[in-house]
């Protein structure tokens, strides 16, 4: 393994993206250098000392690097951890980012463009899928971020990657708060989940029905039922202590999950309340409502 010669002169910020294929790795790469950031895409693990060797001895002050690595052996996994753990020695603050998505999703994102699975061989599209996850098991549950794609087109991909890799100007904590719907599943990336189907479903008022906790009329109404107003109060208060204790771990990404049948009224209007609730100096709140407009 190739050492670094030189330790960059400051902490400098390397971002690597790495995760299920077809899950949104070359979005979430274009976004980065839209943003700024010296990308290099395809990067093999056992290069990653190398790359930031060559970045470091030719560029006085340290760019932004983002490298996409593909990660699909368990040789391939020990030369990725033994790599980052040099980068860290080095002065380097890496940052994982795993791209992940359901079966379900993938299989339909390979079938829209005809293309195989890379571990696919001669067995089914999904066998290459599960061969892939479970190869990647252990690196997902080490990432630093992790972000589900499954119900997110690319705009919404974009704006999540964009909020999550904000400048070092920003606050020192980024909680994205995401309504979502049971019936479509638990988002993969949750850190927190929290169930509203305890307040009345305004799905069940006619008047209510077609509009979104979105709108006031919803909000209103969802916000005003018995419990909600001390579910918010209890729960905010639940996140002050371990908000204090993410930035003392040093920890700058959390997402938490507000659930409710569809995702279309209680989930959207309690996420609203939360999020505008949680912004401060420290904290800064992305709202994204997964299955809005999904019904």
């Amino acid at each position: 393994m190739t050492e670094l010669d030189e330790s960059p002169s400051r902490s400098a910020e390397l971002i690597v993206v790495t995760g299920m294929s077809g899950a949104g790795r070359t979005t979430a790469a274009n976004v980065l250098e839209d943003g700024g950031w010296y990308v290099i895409d395809n990067l093999p693990p056992q290069l990653l000392v190398s790359m930031a060797d060559l970045i470091s001895r030719d560029n006085e002050e340290m760019p932004q690097l983002a490298a996409v690595v593909d990660v699909r052996s368990r040789a391939f996994f020990t030369d990725f951890r033994e790599g980052l753990d040099h980068l860290r020695d080095k002065g380097w603050r890496p940052t994982v980012i795993f791209m992940d998505a359901t079966d379900e999703a993938l299989v339909r994102r390979f079938e829209s463009v005809r293309r195989p699975h890379p571990l696919q061989g001669e067995g089914r599209l999904l066998d290459g899928i599960q061969e892939e996850r479970e190869t990647l098991r252990d690196l997902r549950a080490t990432a630093d971020i992790l972000i589900d794609t499954s119900g997110l087109n690319v705009h919404q991909l974009s704006a999540k990657v964009r909020e999550f890799v904000g400048g070092d100007d920003g606050p020192a904590l980024r909680i994205a708060v995401m309504s979502f719907g049971f019936k479509y599943g638990i988002p993969l990336d949750a850190d927190l989940v929290f169930d509203m189907r305890f307040l009345p479903n305004p799905f069940w008022n006619p008047q209510l029905r077609p509009h979104t906790g979105q709108e006031a009329v919803v909000a209103d109404y969802v916000l005003a039922q018995p419990g909600a107003q001390e579910f918010l109060d209890r729960t905010l208060a639940l996140l002050e202590p371990m908000t204090a204790g993410y930035l003392r771990e040093g920890r700058s990404y959390v997402t938490l999950a507000v659930g409710c049948t569809g995702g279309k009224h209680r989930s959207v209007a309690m996420a609203e309340a939360l999020a505008s609730r949680l912004d401060s100096d420290a904290v800064k709140s992305l709202v994204v409502h997964r299955d809005l407009g999904r019904e």
